[in-house]
């Protein structure tokens, strides 16, 4: 029995699609996505959050600063890298510089799980990518926080795994991620020290001129 041109033609073109699926960011999407509408329904009282959410034309929830920001808790990025599981500690992550605790999950995020690249430091652009090692299309640390030359989708992607954080039941708000305030006060101290020694060396060489120029004007008079 003769296939039909069509029916072989869409399973070809199925096929190539398919070959082209990174299976794993797809489950860990879908996953997502169902915690995140499990939240919806849970928060917002709404029985069709799943809907949307599951066929990708929601918009992800804006995560507002608490209005008691200047409270909450500051975790420099020295901090955060000790939160990795390891000796008892736990499992911190850090995305678009809002750290939450996800010891619960410990099942992807401890050592050997699915997530742990992410444990420990700020990989926002890792989000939105989807690549987690290595560097990403456009030349970048995969696991940086840097959102630069993020595509919207990518962005919308980074704001999606935000708000699976935020609302998660197990998961909980931790603090900010800040720089670590000895680390900017040498950095300061040693941008200043550049520019003084960049004055002094301008003030020296004005010097030198004036001294060529003045003997330039003596040899003229004499």
């Amino acid at each position: 029995m003769a296939v039909p041109l069509w029916l072989a033609a869409t399973v070809g073109v199925t096929g190539v699609l398919l070959s082209r699926v990174d299976y794993n960011v797809f489950f860990m999407k879908f996953f997502r996505n169902l915690s995140r509408s499990k939240a919806r329904a849970r928060l917002y009282n709404n029985k069709y959050a799943m809907i949307p959410v599951m066929l990708g034309i929601e918009q992800p929830i804006k995560i507002k600063d608490d209005i008691d920001a200047e409270n909450a808790m500051h975790i420099t990025r020295e901090q955060l890298e000790e939160m990795d599981g390891f000796e008892d500690t736990p499992l911190y992550l850090s995305i678009k510089g809002r750290v939450y605790d996800v010891s619960a999950g410990g099942k992807f995020y401890a050592e050997g799980g699915e997530y742990h690249d992410w444990v420990g430091k700020d990989a926002s652009r890792s989000f939105g990518t989807g690549c987690r090692g290595g560097v990403d299309r456009t030349g970048m640390d995969c696991l940086s926080e840097s959102l630069e030359g993020l595509t919207d989708n990518e962005m919308k992607e980074v704001d999606r795994w935000l708000e699976l954080y935020e609302t998660h039941d197990k998961y909980t708000f931790v603090g900010y991620l800040v720089d670590d305030p000895v680390e900017e006060i040498v950095e300061r101290v040693h941008e200043e020290n550049e520019a003084a020694e960049r004055a002094a060396a301008a003030e020296d060489l004005d010097e030198e001129v004036d001294v060529d120029e003045a003997e330039e004007e003596e040899g003229v008079a004499t």
